[in-house]
């Protein structure tokens, strides 16, 4: 994740500049009026020396009338009320100059906060069409930072940096050519300093960069650290990993606090000196100046005077200033930039697997076919020169898979952790595409099928059950217009959870939190069979949905399956055999091929794999369980099926 976080990028790119500015066009008026806005700001901060100039020049020097600019002839000759005049134009600049200030500051934060939702929302929208192998690949720290850090990077851009940079250089071009214009020697006296600027200016510049990047990579690894250690609390606390835990994040922050201090000593080496610098330069513009007033020197035909000198002294100072905030703006933009690059990389990610462009829609109940079925979630890693990298040989989770579903029929696959169990369910949903065969469902190609209508078709119980923040009616309905609040009230009593919510303070309206950590696994796993019955699935799907229930519950599980899986197309993961031993066929696997199937007493009386499997889990249960085993007698625990 890091390596991504120290990229740091151009200070502009005109290839992302444009996709940027792609963003602003839906809100190219407010654009228009804050860049309007910016201006005549501009220029009413280059006004007051003018007026101050003017002021000085007319009614405060020993030779009243010597100002011969244009505002000059329409004051009064009377200097008490060419002052308040003079006066009354200053406070009107400064007025408006706020005024302006507001305009620009209020459109380009709205225009940036509207930017900033329409991007996150584009974000979103791309994530969740990605495939699950793109979630493998990718972290979710790396993807969080990706909809916070970097778009709010990019929002400081369009709200301060770009304003600023635009704003700076139009006062600095005014600046400029007023210097000039009024006294070409003074202003060059007043640049002179400008090559010392420059240097401090670059060498501020990389060690800020530096800093910035070191802070990116500090904040990423904190986000991480945090996100792993506080999912993981319970193992730590478990552990008594607290202290160890501790250090570690110390470790880790004090990196980050590290670099901060190297960028506050810049910055404060840097904004000194700047300062310094230009106040030799206005040293420099009232000693060369003052020898100019006092000598009564003409440049280009016009008087060196004392408001001249005042107002050379006035834009010299605010000369500097813009410089100063332009060194820190190049920093924004040069984040900016790295941050878009990253976003923009993310949406240009494809998913790899989509909707086709021509659809097939399957007509049949709800067959379910295995055809050969070959697929690998990697390559095998090979090491060369010291280097883990993906070989060219697939790493076959499942090896050539065979076998069909009957429309209503309920199947049971068992096997040993790691067989390729779960895998064919994401298979069937088209979690991930095969390498080799096919995976139908009534003669179609789940390659062929809508995502969409795909998963609409299937209902799925996951041995670790979801549950959003919301209420308990809102995680059985999940958005779905078709499913009404009848049918989720119908759904939890027939999977025999309705008596428990309605024991909530708020029944089915009461409020569950994160993840639904306020209920117990047991209550959380039957609401997602009430979630999965209420959205009346034509193919069931439950992964190891007893896996983490108690006893009792179980029971009421197994109660609850008789009724989810009648008149459906039912698939059914289970580690428990007590579970499945009811189900039209049972298929094992193991090493990622199909090694038996057949109903539950056809495999034990096949002494395979799942006799074994058996036999392991129940040996400790039954009196003489190798003998009952081996001839297929009665079972205490098929009894109680």
């Amino acid at each position: 994740m890091a390596s991504e976080e120290e990229v740091l990028g151009k200070a502009y790119d005109s290839r992302i500049v444009r996709r940027l500015l792609s963003y602003l066009s839906p809100y190219t008026l407010q654009v228009g009026l804050a860049m309007v806005a910016i201006v005549l700001k501009a220029g009413a901060d280059v006004l007051g020396p003018y007026l101050t100039m003017t002021a000085i020049d007319k009614y405060m020097t020993a030779n009243p009338g010597a100002s011969h600019s244009f505002l000059s002839r329409l004051l009064s000759p009377e200097p008490l009320v060419g002052i308040a005049q003079v006066s009354a134009l200053f406070l009107g600049v400064l007025l408006l100059g706020f005024l302006f200030e507001f305009t620009q500051t209020y459109m380009m934060q709205w225009t940036g906060q509207k930017v900033m939702f329409d991007l996150r929302s584009q974000l979103y929208r791309h994530l969740q069409r990605m495939d699950i192998a793109f979630f493998d690949r990718n972290p979710v720290g790396r993807l969080v930072t990706r909809v916070t850090t970097d778009v709010d990077a990019l929002n400081e851009m369009f709200t301060s940096g770009v304003v600023s940079i635009v704003e700076d250089i139009f006062v600095l071009a005014a600046i400029l050519a007023i210097m000039l214009t009024k006294n070409w020697r003074l202003a060059l006296i007043a640049f002179a300093v400008m090559p010392l600027i420059i240097f401090v200016t670059q060498v501020f510049r990389k060690a800020v960069r530096d800093s910035y990047r070191r802070i990116r990579v500090a904040i990423a690894r904190i986000n991480s650290f945090l996100q792993e250690h506080v999912s993981g609390i319970i193992v730590l606390q478990l552990f008594n990993r607290e202290s160890k835990s501790y250090k570690e994040f110390e470790a880790v922050n004090a990196q980050h606090m590290e670099a901060f201090k190297d960028a506050i000593l810049a910055y404060a080496l840097y904004y000194p000196v700047v300062e310094g610098l230009s106040s030799v330069a206005i040293a420099c513009v009232l000693w060369y100046g003052g020898h100019m007033v006092l000598g009564h020197v003409t440049v280009l035909g016009q008087l060196t005077t004392l408001g001249t000198l005042v107002a050379f002294m006035q834009y010299a100072q605010r000369f500097f200033r813009p410089i100063q905030d332009l060194s820190e703006k190049f920093n924004i933009l040069q984040s900016a930039m790295a941050a878009a690059e990253r976003v923009f990389k993310l949406l240009d990610t494809e998913p790899k697997i989509q909707s086709p462009k021509v659809e097939k829609v399957p007509a049949g109940p709800g067959r379910i076919e295995f055809d050969d079925v070959w697929f690998a979630y990697r390559h095998i890693p090979v090491e060369k020169d010291g280097k883990v990298t993906p070989g060219n040989e697939w790493d076959w989770v499942l090896r050539g898979v065979s076998f069909a579903i009957e429309p209503g029929e309920t199947v049971a696959i068992v096997g040993h952790t790691g067989a390729g169990k779960t895998t064919l369910i994401s298979l069937l949903l088209r979690f991930y595409d095969v390498q080799q065969g096919a995976v139908r469902i009534d003669g179609v190609d789940v390659r062929e099928m809508n995502l969409q209508e795909l998963r609409r078709r299937c209902g799925v119980v996951l041995q670790d059950p979801f549950l959003f923040s919301g209420t308990v009616a809102n995680n059985i309905q999940l958005g779905s217009a078709h499913v009404t609040r009848e049918a989720v009230e119908k759904a939890a009593e027939e999977v025999n959870a309705a008596d428990f919510i309605r024991s909530l303070p708020e029944g089915f309206d009461s409020l569950l939190q994160e993840r639904g950590n306020t209920l117990s696994t047991g209550q959380k796993q039957l609401v997602s069979f009430a979630r999965a019955l209420a959205h009346d699935p034509r193919i069931l799907i439950l992964d190891e949905a007893t896996s983490s229930v108690d006893t009792e519950t179980e029971f009421r599980v197994r109660d609850a399956l008789t009724r989810l899986v009648e008149g459906r197309t039912s698939l059914i993961i289970a580690h428990r055999l007590s579970t499945i031993q009811r189900a039209d066929k049972i298929i094992v696997m193991h090493k990622g091929k199909v090694r038996e199937a057949g109903t539950h007493q056809q495999l034990l009386a096949s002494k395979g794999v799942y006799w074994k499997l058996y036999q392991l889990q129940y040996k400790d249960q039954e009196l003489g369980a190798p003998v009952a085993i081996a001839q297929a007698s009665p079972q205490p625990e098929a009894q109680a099926d």
